[in-house]
Formats: C-alpha cells, sequence, structure tokens
C-alpha cells in the first residue's frame, strides 16, 4: 500500500525520482518524529494536560460530525458577547465569526472513525510529519539527498514546529503540509495542483492569506512566474479583507470588537476596529508602526534567532527566505499579546514554510558549503533546537514533559508521571458518571475529555443558552482542585481560580442549589439540585482544610 501510495504521487507530481525510494532516506527520521511526538502526546491528553483549546476544536468536529456546523458553547465563552457584554455562553454560537476555518472539515471522515480528542492529537502529528516529507520532495528539486535529509531533519527538530506540534491541536498545524504542497506543485509546473493548495491554504483560518501573499511576491520578484504571483498576491489580499470585512461578520462581531483589537487595537482608538481600519491606522501611524516592528528588540532577535536556529543560520542571508517568511513575520512583529513571539506557539508554525524553502533555495548555488566541518556545526544546531524544545515545553503553553521537568524551581513545583497517573485513575470514575448528554461544566484540564457534548463551559461559568434559546443552568460542576492545588504555590492564576472555587463550592453547596455526590484525591462532582453525599461531602470538607491551610 505504502509503495503505491509513493508510485500515484510521484506520477501526480512528475517526480524525477525512482518510484520505490522516493521516502526511504527520510523516513527514518519521519518516523521517530512521529512515534515519539505521538506517545509524548497522547500521555499530555490521557493524564489530563490537554487543555482549553483542545475541548474547543473537539467540540467543533463533534458538532460538525452531527451537522451543526462549527459550532461551540466553549468557543462562545471567548466571544465578545460574553466576555464584553457579560452574556452567557450559546450552544449554537458559531465559530467561524472568531476564526473562519473551513479546512478543517476535511479532516472530518477520520474524526468519523474515531471521534475522540485524542484523534486530533494524532491528527496533528500525521500532518506536521508528512509535511515534513514533502518538504524533502521539495528539496529533491535542487538537491542531492543527504542536503535534502539534512533540511528535512532540521524541521523535524526545529522549536517552531516541535512547541506546536506537541499542544493543543489547532488549525494552523495545516499550514506547513498545505504551503509546501503548494511549493513542490509550483516547482512542478502543476498548475491546478497549485490553485487547490491555495484554496486549501486560504481555507485554514481567515489570517492564513498573509502566508500566501508572501510566495506571491517571491514568484513576483524572482521574475519565474511574476504573472501567477501577481494572480496570488491579488488572491490573498482581497480574500482577507473580503472575508474579514463581509463575510465573518454574518456569524458574529468578534474581528471587529475582539480579535483585531487585541492584537493590533494599539493602532486604533475606539472599541471596534475592522481590518480596512487596522490598515489605515498603521499607514497614518508610520512611527508607531516602526516602534512596534523593532520592539522589543531583544525578544524580536531571540524569536529570529530560534526559527533560523535548526536550519544553522541559513534563512538570515537567503532572499527568498525573507520574501516568503517576510509578511508573516511582519505579521507578528507588528502584533502585541505574550504568544505571538513565543517560538513554541501555533503562530511560529506560519513562518517555518518560507524559512525552509528559503533555505533549500540558497543551498541551491551553495552546496560547496555542505563539508563535513559545517555538517557538524549544523547538527550542534538542530541539538540545541531539540533542547530548547524539551526545555520550553515546561511553559504553560504546553506542559508535554511536565514529568520530566519541574514547572517552577522556587517554590519547587513539579508532578511525577506516577502522581499524576495515580490521579487520573481517582478521578475517572467521577467522569464515568457524568452522562454523555447532560450539560456541564469543568475545570479547563478536563473539558477536553468531556466536550463531546453540545453543552459544555468552562467553571467558574455554570449557565449557558441551550438550543430552545432558555439560559439553564448545567447539569453538573466537575473540578480538579489537586491539580490547582499543586500549582497554586507558584503560579497567581491558579491560587486564585482556586480560591474562588472554594468559595463557589461553599455557595453552590449551602444554597442547596448543587449537591457534592462524589470527591476523590481532590475531584469534585457536584449535580444540580440533589442532597450532598455525606461521605463526599466530608472529604470535601478535609481536602478544603488542608488546602486552605497551604493558601495562606
Amino acid at each position: 500500500m505504502w509503495s503505491k501510495l509513493q508510485i500515484n504521487l510521484a506520477k501526480i507530481l512528475n517526480l524525477n525520482l525512482n518510484q520505490g525510494n522516493i521516502f526511504r532516506p527520510i523516513l527514518p527520521i519521519a518516523l521517530v518524529f512521529f512515534v515519539v511526538c505521538l506517545c509524548l502526546s497522547l500521555n499530555r491528553y490521557y493524564s489530563f494536560y490537554a487543555s482549553f483549546d483542545q475541548g474547543i476544536f473537539n467540540q467543533v468536529f463533534w458538532n460538525n460530525l452531527h451537522g451543526r456546523f462549527f459550532q461551540s458553547s466553549l468557543s462562545s465563552s471567548l466571544s465578545t458577547n460574553v466576555v464584553h457584554a457579560g452574556e452567557v455562553a450559546r450552544v449554537e454560537y458559531h465559530r467561524l465569526g472568531q476564526h473562519f476555518t473551513p479546512a478543517l472539515l476535511l479532516w472530518l471522515p477520520i474524526y468519523a472513525l474515531f471521534p475522540n480528542a485524542a484523534t486530533l492529537a494524532a491528527l496533528q502529528i500525521v500532518l506536521i510529519a508528512t509535511a515534513g516529507l514533502v518538504l524533502y520532495l521539495l528539496a529533491r528539486q535542487y538537491l542531492e539527498p543527504k542536503l535534502s535529509v539534512a533540511i528535512a531533519g532540521s524541521f523535524y527538530g526545529a522549536n517552531a514546529v516541535l512547541g506546536p506540534t506537541l499542544s493543543n491541536f489547532h488549525d494552523i498545524s495545516q499550514i506547513p503540509l498545505f504551503v509546501f504542497s503548494l511549493l513542490l506543485a509550483m516547482e512542478k509546473r502543476q498548475w491546478r495542483w497549485f490553485w487547490l493548495m491555495a484554496i486549501f491554504i486560504l481555507a485554514v483560518r481567515e489570517d492564513a492569506g498573509v502566508g500566501l501573499f508572501g510566495v506571491g511576491v517571491y514568484m513576483v520578484l524572482s521574475q519565474r512566474f511574476p504573472r501567477a504571483g501577481l494572480a496570488v498576491c491579488t488572491l490573498s489580499f482581497g480574500y482577507i479583507l473580503v472575508l474579514t470585512n463581509a463575510i465573518m461578520p454574518l456569524f458574529s462581531e468578534d474581528v471587529s470588537r475582539r480579535f483585531t483589537l487585541e492584537r493590533f487595537g494599539q493602532y486604533v482608538e475606539g472599541n471596534q476596529a475592522s481590518t480596512l481600519d487596522i490598515i489605515w491606522g498603521m499607514i497614518k501611524n508610520p512611527w508607531r508602526l516602526l516602534r512596534e516592528l523593532f520592539i522589543p528588540f531583544d525578544q524580536t532577535i531571540k524569536y529570529l534567532l530560534g526559527h533560523w536556529l535548526p536550519l544553522a543560520f541559513v534563512p538570515a542571508i537567503s532572499p527568498s527566505a525573507w520574501a516568503i517568511a517576510g509578511f508573516p513575520l511582519l505579521k507578528l512583529f507588528l502584533a502585541q499579546g505574550k504568544t505571538v513571539l513565543a517560538i513554541n506557539a501555533r503562530y511560529a508554525l506560519t513562518v517555518v514554510p518560507g524559512l525552509f524553502y528559503g533555505a533549500i533555495l540558497w543551498w541551491s548555488g551553495h552546496t560547496k558549503v555542505f563539508k563535513p566541518t559545517f555538517r557538524r556545526f549544523w547538527a550542534a544546531c538542530i541539538s540545541l533546537s531539540l533542547l530548547f524544545s524539551f526545555t520550553s515545553s515546561a511553559s504553560s503553553l504546553n506542559r508535554t514533559f511536565y514529568f520530566l521537568l519541574p514547572d517552577s524551581f522556587d517554590p519547587w513545583v513539579h508532578i511525577s508521571l506516577s502522581q499524576q497517573w495515580h490521579h487520573v485513575t481517582q478521578m475517572r470514575p467521577l467522569l464515568a458518571k457524568i452522562p454523555p448528554n447532560a450539560s456541564v461544566s469543568a475545570t479547563t484540564y478536563l473539558i477536553p475529555h468531556l466536550s463531546n457534548r453540545r453543552e459544555i463551559i468552562r467553571l467558574p461559568a455554570l449557565q449557558l443558552r441551550n438550543d430552545e434559546r432558555q439560559i439553564i443552568s448545567v447539569d453538573y460542576a466537575i473540578a480538579d482542585l489537586w491539580q490547582l492545588q499543586q500549582y497554586q504555590v507558584a503560579f497567581r492564576g491558579e491560587r486564585e481560580l482556586l480560591k474562588d472555587l472554594f468559595t463557589l463550592v461553599e455557595n453552590l453547596s449551602q444554597n442547596q442549589q448543587y449537591g457534592i455526590v462524589d470527591f476523590a484525591d481532590g475531584v469534585i462532582l457536584m449535580q444540580k439540585q440533589v442532597p450532598s453525599d455525606a461521605k463526599a461531602e466530608d472529604a470535601w470538607l478535609a481536602f478544603r482544610k488542608g488546602a486552605e491551610s497551604s493558601l495562606n
């Protein structure tokens, strides 16, 4: 089957390679990447370290599977109506108003076979691993096998690839595969495949056209395909403007009232702005534009070095890399927020394709540099990138290696693998008591495991608007207080949430709105309008007494 797939791929793309040996040089590295990442990602999910975004995408896929396309009560909780207007989340809320992501429908048949949030974790790794194989084919258009393997190996060892791959599922994980496929189709002059990939890229999300615009600029400036490049630039730029100003507002006001302001609100005044307003604000304030582009200077340089490192800094001197990757970089440099310049955040993947293609083009004219001395230097760079990928995973963005790296050294915060899995075994019986069709509110790390349902929200919220447009209180509330207790000694967010949940549980039980029906290892399960179980209530009170002493 694998051999037939290789042969068909070779025929479609007119590859000048031996049909039986297309992927043989890179396949061992790709398999190691796939197996290691799959084990780490599944451990992260099943040991309850996948978080809110994993639940959002799983609920979106689950609703898509049931014909309620791109609806999500979890996404609704992030909407401007909830965040700014104080409304309750709605189950029929269309996520397309936040991020326009029709490309997710491509993977719905796979999800239909295995409708579970773990499927998305595996799908993400498949997408990235396959992207590396396509990158190898792309490199072979210019370079000999050893150098092509080095470039594809750099992709698998890049912090900007590993970090997003080992995090929650996200739509940007499709970008490397689609862009590398588009560039390979361009090199083979397979224009039908080229334009199909261009459509797929635009369908990933509303801002994916920025990267496609960079490809068009390269096609024009290199004078290789100026007419096609101009068409690509026109298509991508026009698509972004029409989508964000005319189509997405049909679903909600989130683009103009929340997401553009959170990232680019420094260029405009007021509490609402379209993408056209943002562009005009940048034009009117060139000094602010320059300031945002370079400040903070140290973080900007650190971010660029992180991207260049696995490729031995070659993209820094590649004009093609700057032409293609420059526009996604520009979008990130001009934005604000904690994650835009985080090398292990999902946004970093938008920069990756241009840098690697630019490196391929640079190497095509400098193959003599690929000597043993440089190879050793390159290997050292990849090793450093792997090391930084490992250490950066300790951040709250990922925590894939939570069992190996402490989250904090002073004060000491570390949860061992055996400790966490023991906690999981205590927690699962409580989750099993929640009926599949019941409405539920849960803490962050429990949400992915409960998100195969219509009505779900994150604690401390307890209300949502159902399909009958009625505001209801959820049937069940479940909280992992033990995990918050472990992290609260070093992190203010966990400490404040733990205090709020203590107060919430006390009020709900005293008012008899919810009864404590079970409690185990710091996990509390409450059910609406039922009396508390005496044994569970005693266990809760004992836990709270001990936890409050540590809080004080």
